[in-house]
């Protein structure tokens, strides 16, 4: 059957519209306050001689960002007194979340942490609240303010721009200190916050109302089997439909094996994000410089990053999920012996360079592919609390184990510790191949059918 093609041009033009341009943006202002709470903050608690214990612990912080499925159900349903009739729902939360994120930066570029490291942590924990926050009400705003066919604009302008934000909170905030000094650099981070505020304050309100159309019945009915028919009071009702729906559906779903999906979800991530809390004091007492780590570690990390993501998503189109998922896997674990090599060595910008492309090539891929499978497993029913769901548990046990991350290295060396990391990937690899097993059959099926659509 002849199908009329859209034409590149018109492909192109998507990325035009203000709604999508707008999510690059937005993208920077999810962006910013990560590594700013996380790696970034190593190296300022560093270079000012805190202990690395004392580092690993700081690593809890991100622990935030694991549980905001939490507290997502409260996001997208509460209304903020004044602002959400000034603003509407979505846009509310967001600018009340990204003047949280600024307010607490500029805090923290207030204190010495030598003199007031308990008000550095918890200023941290609100900029981390915060932008987990921000993080689950730009997600909603994503996936209700376009039809379903940009949603692939939207999601790679976002990405973009994440990405970007990335640079400018890692090198862009270690440039800073190097050349002028810590306070200057989080004031700094504080002020381009205001790129997410002006882009809220400009973009309009989505209408929400369509995403949930589609769960309506299966609320009603889950309503009535836990609470029996009848008047209900509003905080009941709410909890079912909004909390306790999300979570039942997925466990509809896929059974049983949601346990094992939840696991996978869990462990996938812990050996990249185990290392990455030590990779900054780690290059530090190496003897590499601040310029150097900026340089290789975040510019040229930078670029590594996106040549692996993007040969992440060719090798979902090219082969599915589930293979990339497992090569995903194994390259994460395996890098971390470069790592380990490397501080045999000492500070040797060769090395680093080789260990920095290869770390930052497999996050890439491992990262998008994980994304898309993350997606294929949300009922867009329910994407903001789900997906909130998945990207939390992502990450909790991985921050919650690089919290110990400090006592290894103290107690057994960086080589020790790297070894130790690459070790911890194993479970994710063999859980990678079991998920692959179960749904090959099921994966060939579906591209199979999706030959035959295309060549009808």
């Amino acid at each position: 059957m002849q199908q009329n093609k859209m034409t590149w041009g018109e492909a192109l033009e998507v990325y035009s519209r203000p709604k999508v341009l707008a999510m690059f943006f937005l993208g920077i202002s999810a962006g910013l306050p990560l590594l700013l709470v996380f790696s970034t903050l190593t190296a300022w608690l560093r270079d000012y001689g805190v202990s690395r214990t004392t580092i690993g612990f700081a690593a809890w912080i991100g622990i935030t960002f694991s549980i905001k499925f939490v507290w997502a159900p409260v996001i997208d349903s509460l209304r903020i007194p004044f602002v959400t009739n000034l603003m509407g729902k979505r846009r509310s939360w967001m600018l009340v979340s990204q003047i949280g994120i600024a307010a607490g930066l500029f805090a923290m570029s207030r204190i010495n942490p030598q003199l007031a490291l308990p008000a550095i942590f918890g200023f941290g924990v609100l900029v981390a609240f915060c932008s987990a926050s921000q993080d689950v009400v730009i997600d909603a705003f994503r996936i209700e303010a376009m039809e379903k066919q940009y949603q692939g604009a939207m999601a790679a302008m976002y990405v973009f721009g994440y990405r970007v934000a990335l640079l400018i909170a890692g090198a862009g905030a270690l440039f800073i200190a190097e050349y002028a000094n810590w306070s200057i650099a989080y004031m700094s981070m504080a002020a381009l916050m205001l790129v997410g505020i002006v882009t809220t304050l400009l973009v309009s309100e989505p209408d929400h109302q369509k995403a949930r159309a589609q769960g309506e019945e299966f609320q009603h009915e889950w309503v009535d089997r836990v609470l029996g028919s009848g008047k209900h009071s509003r905080i009941s009702e709410w909890f079912v439909r909004s909390v306790a729906c999300p979570f039942i559906d997925f466990f509809e779903r896929n059974g049983r094996f949601a346990i094992v999906l939840l696991l996978f979800i869990g462990i996938y991530r812990v050996s990249d994000i185990a290392m990455g809390v030590m990779a900054n004091p780690f290059y530090l007492d190496l003897g590499f410089s601040k310029n150097d780590i900026a340089q290789i570690g975040k510019l040229f990390g930078f670029v590594c990053t996106m040549i692996g993501a993007f040969l992440g998503g060719a090798m979902v189109v090219r082969y599915g999920i589930l293979r990339p998922l497992i090569l995903g896997a194994v390259m994460v674990a395996a890098t971390n012996l470069l790592f380990a090599h490397l501080a045999t060595l000492g500070a040797d910008k060769t090395w680093l360079a080789i260990a920095i492309s290869a770390d930052n090539i497999s996050a890439g891929i491992s990262n998008s592919v994980f994304i898309a499978f993350l997606s294929s497993l949300v009922n867009q029913s329910y994407t903001a609390t789900q997906y909130a769901l998945f990207s939390s548990l992502m990450t909790l046990p991985g921050k919650f184990i690089s919290g110990f991350s400090g006592i290894v290295v103290d107690a057994e060396g960086y080589y020790s510790f790297f070894i130790l990391v690459a070790i911890l990937g194993i479970p994710a690899v063999l859980l990678s191949i079991y998920i692959w097993y179960r749904y090959k059959d099921e994966e060939a099926a579906n591209a199979a059918e999706k030959r035959e659509t295309l060549q009808s």
